[in-house]
């Protein structure tokens, strides 16, 4: 019956013609291997484009077929899957169809068919000739290219093939010359175009080359679009699935664990000793070959950690442990961590990334793996005390605004008064961050528990620390007049009277013990309509287009915290809302339903579920784009689905299931692991052929509770109520 309610219509994950919207007809490609990606592709036969190797190298091509009969490749059609890329050419003189592929082990596969509809000859020529690398022949057959070493430390090779198959032959052919000749009227005919991809200094191109023939030798026919979607299928495996009556939530959920293994990489060297989840495999910086001009997400950015350990946590424990080795890896002397390439370093972000940590370990129980990292943790908070805190309390100080993640923030120039371009720094104040004070709080908090579950002799006193951090923040930070919570000046502590979004993260970390969170659901300030701005409507300041009082100084495109929604906040105010709600006996859980709408709907160009494409930054009224890094990765909505909607908590002595009321008729999130043990939550407002009314818990598929909720477990799954 729940594998019934599984299969229940699950959307397919696919969109016809996904293209950058900033690039005209550069095409967009799902699958990655555990080093090599696509930026984009153009609308070619085989794999030309920009690709990467660990991080953005943009070579320019693997291997293409040139085709001697002249075509309009630009209207040729497209459809996107998460295990491949469809395109299909019809022309008065051939009909040709390809799928696309990348294997997790760096493999480029292009399976084309070629029919031959005209009266003259048609000649097909495999190239593999990328900008300003070296290419040449190994040998009849094997093309072979690489890079000079790049600027982290390793250069790019690939070795190239093809093979083919003519109607009526039962496997494919030796690999061929580089050309091929089909008659009129003939096909269609199947080409293989096959590029293995490496980084020399760890492989040879010979060691390619063999593996590419081990790889051949073991697949005679075309087959590498099942290996493709048997990978997909094996990591959606490790996930837990949600049906629900809304097919938007559906799909979401399928894209957003798509994000997550799109975004994940294994580089395997330099300082990148473990696997990583990069924040996007954007196309932002210089389309420049070989070069990494401009800014890049593929590499460590501890801001970004966190927030992707409170999805994968519902997935994999065993990689996220190593999401949080490579994360501890970057830390400087004072234990803070930072952004991180294979061969230095950058700079370090505020974030909450003990407290995730503490998160995960709610769910997978693992103390040994807290014991290994607890002397990290313990530098990472005390390091931040030392290089951002202030004698006089315990709240943290942000001198430069963009290591919050949220640049161009209006409290950074409240105090001197508000210039027409901010880049004078006359007008510019560091201060006391509710942001980063509230990291703060939870890393304490989060490292105080640990220490209680390691039995560490510094329990309490990290406990004391973060009541004095809590208490700092609500006696200096608090203003009961405007009922809101401000940044401070970081000498005076005087408040930069700015309703910026950060002044709902106290209700977040459950440490506002008052009334005030009513802002979010107020259209005059922060209920926009296309989630949540970064500062209120009311700001002197505000500006949802992205520019700072019309100049659009980081072009279109930029990063400017004074009005613009990003998924990254939206996520957390979602969880304060979340937590409130709770505390007022469900008093918000209507606003939340419409916001959670809202911010699924972003996930999607103009709400359209066939056109998945979650980028950074939005305007906050229209819900327009303001950026194109799609398929970015700053934020979480897994969490939200868990937690929220299915309402499983877990909590230090067990787990608190209290469903948020957001009107759906009914849901089932199966397949969820916790501690060694598989729950399954289903609803439904009434009864249906395969559920029953009401809230049902099942674990390692047996009943435990049927009723209406909220329910509280033991570790052990034994009902207290």
């Amino acid at each position: 019956m729940a594998e019934q309610m599984n299969r229940h219509r699950m959307p397919e994950l696919r969109y016809e013609e996904r293209a950058l919207r900033t690039m005209t007809g550069k095409l967009l490609f799902a699958p990655v291997g555990h080093r090599a990606s696509v930026a984009y592709l153009d609308r070619l036969p085989g794999f030309s484009g920009r690709f990467d190797l660990i991080h953005k190298t943009n070579l320019t091509e693997l291997f293409t077929m040139v085709c001697g009969i002249s075509a309009d490749w630009e209207s040729a059609q497209s459809v996107w899957y998460p295990d491949r890329l469809d395109m299909r050419l019809e022309t008065e003189s051939f009909v040709f169809e390809e799928k696309k592929y990348l294997l997790e082990d760096d493999l480029a596969v292009a399976v084309q068919q070629w029919t031959n509809r005209g009266d003259e000859p048609l000649e097909l020529c495999f190239r593999s000739q990328p900008v300003k690398a070296h290419s040449y022949v190994i040998e009849e057959g094997w093309l072979a290219f690489e890079t000079p070493d790049l600027t982290y430390g390793y250069a790019v090779a690939g070795v190239s093939t093809w093979r083919y198959m003519k109607p009526g032959e039962e496997r494919l052919s030796a690999v061929g010359s580089g050309r091929l000749v089909i008659a009129p009227g003939e096909g269609p005919v199947t080409v293989t175009g096959y590029c293995q991809l490496g980084n020399l200094k760890q492989e040879s191109v010979t060691e390619l080359k063999d593996k590419l023939v081990h790889y051949l030798e073991a697949h005679p026919a075309p087959d590498a679009g099942v290996q493709a979607s048997a990978e997909w299928e094996e990591y959606l495996a490790k996930a837990p699935s949600f049906t629900c009556s809304l097919p938007i939530y559906e799909q979401t959920w399928n894209y957003r664990w798509l994000i997550m293994k799109h975004c994940t990489s294994f580089p395997g060297w330099g300082n990148f000793r473990q696997a990583v989840m990069y924040e996007g495999r954007s196309h932002k910086m210089s389309p420049a070959p070989l070069e990494s001009k401009g800014w890049e997400f593929t590499k460590l950015i501890p801001l970004s950690t966190p927030l992707h350990l409170m999805d994968y946590r519902w997935r994999d424990p065993a990689l996220a442990h190593e999401f949080i080795r490579t994360f501890l890896d970057s830390a400087d002397e004072d234990g803070i961590p930072r952004s991180m390439v294979t061969n230095g370093y950058m700079a370090s972000y505020a974030n909450f990334g003990i407290w995730a940590i503490y998160q995960l370990y709610l769910v997978d129980g693992d103390e040994a793996f807290l014991r290994e990292i607890l002397p990290a943790l313990k530098a990472f908070v005390e390091g931040h005390r030392k290089v951002h805190g202030d004698p006089d309390d315990e709240l943290q100080i942000e001198y430069v605004h963009a290591r919050t993640g949220k640049e161009y923030q209006p409290s950074y120039w409240y105090f001197g008064g508000y210039p027409d371009n901010p880049k004078d720094k006359t007008h510019y104040t560091p201060l006391k961050r509710v942001d980063r004070s509230v990291y703060h709080y939870l890393n304490a908090k989060g490292l105080a528990a640990i220490c209680r579950v390691l039995e560490d002799a510094d329990a309490p006193r990290y406990e004391a620390l973060t009541e004095r951090i809590a208490a700092d923040i609500e006696s200096k930070m608090w203003d009961p007049e405007t009922k809101f919570y401000y940044d401070l000046h970081y000498q005076t502590d005087e408040k930069a009277m700015v309703r910026n979004i950060v002044g709902f993260y106290p209700w977040w970390a459950g440490i506002a013990p008052h009334e005030g969170i009513e802002a979010l659901t107020d259209p005059a300030e922060f209920a926009t309509g296309s989630g949540f701005p970064s500062v209120s409507r009311q700001s002197e300041i505000y500006e949802p287009d992205g520019g700072w009082r019309k100049l659009f100084f980081k072009g279109r495109n930029g990063c400017v915290w004074d009005g613009p929604s990003w998924p990254y906040t939206t996520a957390i105010a979602l969880s304060a809302l979340s937590n409130e709600s709770r505390r007022q006996g469900h008093r918000f859980d209507a606003d939340y339903a419409r916001f959670f709408r809202e911010y699924t709907a972003e996930h999607f160009r103009d709400g359209d579920l066939r056109r998945p494409y979650l980028v950074e930054h939005y305007n906050p009224e229209s819900g327009e784009p303001l950026s194109d890094e799609p398929d970015y990765n700053h934020s979480y909505w897994i969490d939200l689905v868990v937690q929220d909607i299915a309402g499983f908590r877990p909590q230090p002595d067990g787990i608190r299931i209290e469903p948020l009321d957001i009107g759906l008729g009914w849901y089932c999130l199966k397949d969820l692991r916790y501690r060694g043990h598989v729950y399954e939550i289903r609803f439904a407002r009434k009864p249906r052929p395969d559920m029953a009314e009401g809230l049902t818990i099942l674990r390692d598929g047996s009943e435990i509770y049927h009723g209406s909720g909220p329910v509280d477990l033991t570790p052990d799954g034994r009902v207290l109520n």
